[in-house]
């Protein structure tokens, strides 16, 4: 039993290390930077037109800059990832993307976390 409750109380103090502020997780899906640039072009073109909201990496869009194929996939897999994640969708892309709890929202460019 002792050992239980310790098993425990490590566990929720590891739970406890990985919550955001106001407790909740946050993550990310991201391009592998290890993946090249065509699988990355075909998959953000697949994830954009299968829920991902990528307008904001259009011409004149707040996540425009930087115009590289590996940003703007970043973008449209987390958006993919953030809006069909609660509905079966995964972070996968053929092993195009990968999950990190690190934001890579930059200047004006938001990545939206949800729960």
């Amino acid at each position: 039993m002792k050992m239980l409750i310790k098993t425990l109380i490590a566990l929720f103090f590891l739970l406890s290390l990985l919550h955001n502020s106001d407790g909740q997780f946050e993550d990310y899906c991201i391009a592998d930077e290890q993946t090249p640039e065509d699988v990355l072009e075909e998959a953000k073109k697949w994830a954009c037109s299968n829920g991902a909201d990528c307008s904001a990496i259009g011409e004149n869009g707040t996540c425009y800059l930087p115009n590289t194929v590996k940003d703007h996939s970043s973008y449209a897999f987390n958006s993919y990832y953030q809006n069909m994640k609660h509905k079966g969708g995964s972070c996968y892309f053929n092993a195009a993307a990968i999950i990190s709890d690190l934001d890579p929202s930059h200047d004006s460019c938001k990545f939206e976390s949800l729960p």
